[in-house]
């Protein structure tokens, strides 16, 4: 063995505790897991003592934008394109530092940046990409403003352009998100928050748009479609394209939760999102007006629409619209969760297995067993007792990402590149 994790409570993913356990590491596989009592005389080169804290997978947050953060738009307009790689690296070495080792990219991640997390140039969640979402002209993606100005994610090589209007260019804009490198394709179904021109309950592109979309994905690279779906009506024609899962799902009604229901569709909330637009209103002027008043317009019914799909028994699985909020903070959805009616382990199985599945991916990360990637955190509360402590980083004491230590907060803290 390499490393042995003990002295520790072992939140294993699958609702499981083993109190006293032990996690057994061998190159950057799990190789084992089981109570103290097993390893006794096991040789190892590396013990890690968890010092009575929790053990956990490691985290999955399955919406972020890791290319972005929400900034004041004047800002935007004097920083060089360039900057945004760089700005980055903060963003994802805050994201490890919460204690999330994979995260999904709804937006804006390129190849490039997947490839360099992969290769160790640089250090980051282990990622799945959309690359460019699509979205129809004057809908959500499309952030022209009235002034003529256009503010839209731009394209570059690697990077295509996400509008699209019609069958034909639908599909070819699929195509070339495919080509540019995408695991999965993102398509905004509704209108959002925080574009200038549209609202959360428009719908957008018609059902032949989106069953193009999804059969085209998945007949080219085999991939799955997530859909930013806000409004009633485009969350319905969303499941019945086939669509992976919902994004945000501010305005569910019985029959869209039935229609999930009956497709497996997956539910990632981000209850977090219209929250942070709200709170930055009041310390700050990075929020234009028109997403505050339309974030406070939605809290209360995204927070009634996610209790609805959670008493129905739809899958939900933990995402936050991270960069729409400060990176680093996504673990603050947990709690949010279970305002809504979750217990806290079924946060953090929401928050572990259930992302993972929703990834695709569970064969490899999500809970702790044999043989999967040994992504784990080492947590210094009890999050079943007190979920509210994994919003504070500092509570994570210890991170692990494919069985090498990324974080290690001792007497004297520390990060690890």
């Amino acid at each position: 063995m390499d490393k042995l994790i003990r002295n520790g409570t072992v939140i294993d993913g699958t609702g499981e505790v083993i109190q006293n356990g032990v996690v057994a590491i061998k190159g950057d596989k799990i190789a084992a897991i089981g109570p103290a009592a097993d390893f006794i005389g096991i040789d190892t080169e590396e013990v890690i003592d968890a010092e009575g804290g929790y053990v956990m997978p490691g985290l999955i947050d399955t919406h972020v934008h890791m290319m972005m953060e929400i900034k004041d738009v004047r800002e935007t307009l004097v920083t060089p394109f360039s900057m945004r790689f760089y700005e980055a690296l903060t963003y994802m070495h805050r994201t490890l530092n919460a204690g999330i080792t994979t995260v999904r990219d709804a937006g804006f991640a390129d190849l490039g940046v997947k490839q360099a997390i992969e290769t160790g140039l640089i250090s980051g969640p282990r990622m799945q990409i959309s690359v460019n979402p699509l979205t129809i002209t004057g809908g959500h993606g499309d952030n022209w403003m009235v002034s003529d100005m256009d503010l839209t994610n731009r394209a570059y090589p690697g990077f295509p352009s996400g509008v699209c209007d019609g069958p034909e260019q639908v599909r070819q804009k699929v195509r070339e998100m495919l080509r540019a490198g995408a695991d999965i394709i993102k398509v905004h179904a509704t209108g959002g928050v925080m574009s200038p021109t549209d609202h959360p309950e428009f719908t957008q592109f018609s059902m032949e748009e989106l069953r193009i979309i999804v059969n085209e994905a998945a007949y080219r690279k085999g991939c799955k479609v997530m859909a930013h779906a806000q409004g009633t009506e485009g969350i319905k024609q969303a499941v019945r394209a086939g669509i992976h899962s919902i994004e945000h799902g501010i305005y569910l009604d019985d029959e869209a939760i039935e229609l999930m229901l009956e497709h497996g569709t997956y539910l990632v909330p981000t209850l977090l999102a219209p929250v942070s637009v709200v709170e930055a209103s009041e310390t700050n002027e990075h929020m234009p007006a028109y997403a505050v008043d339309k974030a406070k317009e939605v809290m209360e019914i995204h927070q009634s629409s996610v209790a609805k799909a959670y008493e129905a028994g739809v899958k939900i699985a933990m995402g936050t619209d991270a960069g729409v909020m400060a990176h680093g903070t996504n673990l603050r959805e947990l709690a949010l969760m279970c305002d809504i009616g979750m217990s806290p382990m079924e946060a953090i199985l929401a928050s572990t297995k259930i992302a993972a599945e929703c990834l695709g991916w569970d064969d490899r990360i999500g809970t702790i067993a044999e043989g999967k990637l040994a992504d784990l955190v080492i947590v210094q509360e009890n999050p079943l007792e007190n979920i509210v402590s994994l919003a504070d980083t500092n509570t994570v004491r210890t991170v692990i990402q494919g069985g090498n230590v990324k974080k290690q907060l001792t007497a004297e803290a520390s990060f690890i590149n």
